[in-house]
């Protein structure tokens, strides 16, 4: 999950999310419309899963969620990197 410089969260999958972060800031080709010129962007959550169809899944959950739950799940997930 991505937050932009306004605060927006943006929820995607990928097999190497820094990367992918690259190409949403702009510094590689083939980052999504929706997150241009929305900088600076920050990876605030990923979760490792099994294999494509467990991220499909996961993401779909995560995108169902309330924007409230979203910034509970960064919350814990920033606190357990401590």
């Amino acid at each position: 999950m991505v937050q932009t410089g306004n605060g927006l969260l943006y929820t995607g999958i990928s097999t190497d999310p820094v990367r992918r972060l690259r190409q949403h800031s702009g510094e590689l080709t083939g980052g999504a419309k929706a997150l241009r010129g929305k900088g600076p962007l920050t990876l605030v959550y990923q979760r490792p899963v099994a294999d494509k169809s467990a991220a499909a899944k996961a993401e779909h959950q995560l995108k169902q969620l309330p924007r409230t739950a979203k910034l509970a799940l960064v919350a814990r997930y920033k606190q357990s990197e401590i």
